[in-house]
């Protein structure tokens, strides 16, 4: 059976308004925190333009997001398998042309995901960083937008920017905030509160605090090395927070979801960016 028929699956786009706060290091980690917890999880690289899940995980990948929109390869021939069981599709580097997908592009993916059909529970988008026309797109396909930050006041700025820009162009009201890097959970707090003010007073909605991943050494060793955090250094704090993390997304009522993947799929039929 595709996975688009009737099957209960989570997409969730991972964003950040500035690149360099560990986006993807986040991604990749919380993908393997909720395959420990048993569940399926494919990873979209959804910087298409500039791969970097692969190379985080140092995963051989011998086609990519490249050969999908040729038409020379189907999805599931592009995806990976990579630590405790997650899947990843890559994507290409240094294909300027990708950096905005056209119709033709998008249906094409609309269509192979329509097709495969391997089982998944959670469907994580790593979207390139900033607010270009991709990075819109994708988080209006997705069902729920994490967005990722830290305590600097550039990276703060431009999470804000990337919130305003999903609210006033795409009427996006609901964004989960997660703080990386923090030195405590005052810091975090701090962070979100400040987010959260910005965005209640400039542009009426309410943002949810997701958590924080504190600043580790652990994670810098595990980038050096080309390995996730949480797979060689499980008994790190930010390991505990990263499986904090998924176990309170897993645990989530997410009734309100809009539930099979058709909702992803539609999303990217209708996003116009």
């Amino acid at each position: 059976m595709n996975i688009a028929e009737g099957k209960t699956i989570r997409t969730i786009a991972v964003a950040s308004g500035k690149g360099g706060v560990g986006k993807t290091n986040i991604t990749a980690n919380l993908a393997i925190g909720l395959s420990k917890l048993d569940k399926k999880v494919l990873v979209f690289d959804a910087d298409l333009g500039l791969s970097n899940i692969d190379v985080i995980l140092n995963l051989i990948t011998k086609y990519n997001i490249k050969h999908l929109f040729k038409g020379e390869k189907k999805l599931r021939d592009l995806i990976v398998e990579g630590p405790m069981g997650i899947k990843v599709l890559p994507a290409s580097s240094g294909i300027q042309e990708l950096t905005a997908l056209d119709e033709f592009q998008r249906l094409r993916l609309i269509e192979e995901f329509e097709s495969y059909g391997d089982d998944m529970d959670y469907l994580l988008i790593d979207t390139s960083a900033g607010i270009s026309a991709n990075v819109a797109f994708f988080c209006m396909a997705a069902q729920e937008i994490i967005i990722v930050t830290s305590a600097e006041p550039t990276a703060m700025t431009d999470a804000y920017a990337l919130i305003k820009v999903l609210f006033t162009k795409y009427q996006e009201k609901k964004f989960k905030v997660l703080v990386n890097s923090a030195k405590n959970a005052k810091e975090a707090t701090d962070v979100y509160r400040r987010l959260s003010t910005a965005a209640e007073r400039f542009l009426s909605i309410s943002l949810d605090y997701l958590g924080y991943v504190p600043y580790d050494n652990s994670v810098q060793k595990a980038v050096r090395q080309q390995k996730a955090f949480i797979e060689i250094y499980p008994d790190s704090e930010a390991a505990k927070s990263i499986m904090h993390l998924a176990e309170k997304i897993s645990n989530e009522n997410n009734s309100n979801v809009k539930g099979t993947l058709q909702f992803f799929l539609g999303g990217l039929l209708k996003a116009r960016c």
